[in-house]
């Protein structure tokens, strides 16, 4: 849907026709639809199908009551962009998944940045001059605010990408000064927007602060995201989500898109929501996030190491198997742990059995689980697992003291009780899984060796229900499987 900024072509500077306006109000509704549908996985297939109707009327309106150079050429365009999509969509795991998004949101703030500087470059075509030639002063607003966001969002995705994709390291990497530098880069860019709505060189490009507005924003999407730490992820992924948002918006101003408006506050505005739900999931301030991640503090990991040496009680996939099928509730807790092993279907199988078998299985699903919101309930809708059987940490917690087993397969940070009992723990506060109230624990972990990505121990790892499956995840789970036959 944030991807809209694409369907803007080369905009004209002739009024909208009454026809075209209404077309756009179609596809905006088509947009409200899409997320609702979105907001379930039962009706996500709705929502997409709703999404995919409304940007084709937004794209088709808008190649229509434009003055287009050519369409040959933007159909060949669109054409190659679509196959690419296609491929992409079908070869790409879903263990992939966030930083696809990631990679995606890079793009359309580059494309925000784009068409930004074509505004700049050409403002008769985009009919945002005044008597005297000039760029008028509203609009070199919205042109300097739109540049700015989309270079910050496509910096920022470029190094979410690279942190989701394990090519960059995803611990927090802290710069000297950071806080005073990040500010600094922020006020000088606010400074140049103003500079240059009231600067008299504001005509076709003219003007040295829009380009210096570009650079500092792409500098300082960099600098934003570096600190953050993958057990933000999910917090820094719909934050991008609502920056690309917003610079669709701004470009919807420019180009007098309405399209490009309405989908853009949709998408900017629930993507600040997202970002809010993410952050009290954690029990953190937006803030916080942004000035650094988890595990920024060398004692938080080091402390972790320390405690590694602790007893704990190690099994099999026959002793888990056996206490499986011996249980009336089980509650399976996944992680991003399960994505990497890619063990979601083997999850599922096990879980069929154990139904088969007369037991009631529910899966527990933390909003900051994986590395994007809803990650774990994306993998576990491709593997078929019935949406019945899913529930939230909110509606779920208050029956792991009933549940005869708590399997966690994956997740490490949304079980840890230290949230709860240590106040010098970089997670206390934030919400998780009371585990430690089943009566049996069977946790599947690597190996003993590695903390999650807030750098803490686990005390759920050495507790006297806790049974420790140390192997990889997609391995474990079908030898447990085979044992339930």
């Amino acid at each position: 849907m944030s991807f809209s900024i694409l369907a803007s072509g080369a905009a004209g500077a002739s009024a909208t026709p009454a026809w075209a306006m209404l077309a756009y109000l179609v596809s905006g509704v088509f947009f409200i639809l899409a997320l609702r549908g979105l907001s379930s996985p039962a009706t996500s297939q709705t929502g997409n199908r709703n999404g995919m109707i409304g940007m084709a009327i937004a794209v088709a309106t808008t190649l229509v009551t434009h003055d287009i150079a050519n369409i040959v050429e933007i159909l060949i365009a669109v054409g190659i962009g679509g196959a690419i999509g296609v491929v992409i969509a079908r070869r790409i795991a879903m263990t992939a998944m966030p930083e696809l998004v990631a990679g995606f949101h890079s793009l359309v703030g580059l494309a925000a940045v784009v068409v930004g500087f074509g505004a700049w470059l050409d403002p008769q075509s985009f009919g945002i001059v005044d008597a005297a030639g000039q760029i008028m002063a509203v609009s070199r607003v919205e042109l300097g605010l739109g540049i700015a966001i989309g270079a910050i969002t496509f910096s920022g995705s470029i190094i979410a990408f690279l942190k989701l994709s394990g090519r960059m390291s995803g611990s927090p990497i802290m710069l000297p000064g950071r806080h005073v530098i990040n500010l600094g880069t922020l006020g000088a860019i606010l400074g140049l927007i103003a500079l240059y709505t009231i600067s008299p060189d504001g005509g076709a490009g003219e003007g040295w602060m829009v380009i210096a507005i570009a650079v500092l924003a792409f500098i300082i999407g960099f600098l934003l995201i570096i600190p953050i730490g993958g057990a933000d992820m999910p917090v820094v992924v719909s934050m991008l989500n609502s920056y690309s948002g917003w610079a669709a918006a701004a470009m919807g101003f420019t180009l007098g898109n309405s399209a490009m408006i309405i989908t853009g506050a949709l998408v900017g505005s629930s993507g600040a929501i997202l970002s809010y739900i993410m952050c009290r999931a954690m029990n953190r301030s937006f803030i916080s996030v942004i000035a650094g991640g988890f595990g920024a503090a060398p004692e938080a990991a080091g402390a972790g190491g320390a405690r590694e040496q602790r007893p704990y009680k190690q099994g099999s996939a026959e002793d888990a198997a056996y206490m499986l099928e011996q249980a009336e509730k089980v509650i399976i807790i996944p992680g991003y742990g399960m994505a990497v092993a890619q063990a979601q279907h083997a999850l599922r199988e096990m879980g069929d059995k154990l139904r088969e078998k007369g037991v009631e299985v529910k899966y527990a699903i933390h909003p900051v689980a994986g590395r994007m919101p809803g990650h774990m309930n994306v993998l576990l809708a491709e593997a078929s697992v019935p949406y019945d059987e899913v529930f939230e940490l909110e509606d779920i917690n208050s029956e792991f003291a009933q549940a005869d087993v708590a399997f966690i397969i994956g997740a490490n940070d949304v079980v840890n009780p230290a949230a709860k009992t240590d106040k010098s723990s970089p997670i206390y506060g934030m919400p998780v899984f009371d585990v430690d109230k089943a009566k049996q624990v069977f946790f599947i972990k690597r190996s003993m060796g590695g903390v999650g990505y807030a750098g803490v121990d686990n005390d759920v790892f050495y507790m006297n229900q806790t049974v420790m499956l140390l192997a990889d995840a997609k391995k474990m789970v079908e030898e447990i499987v085979k044992a339930l036959d």
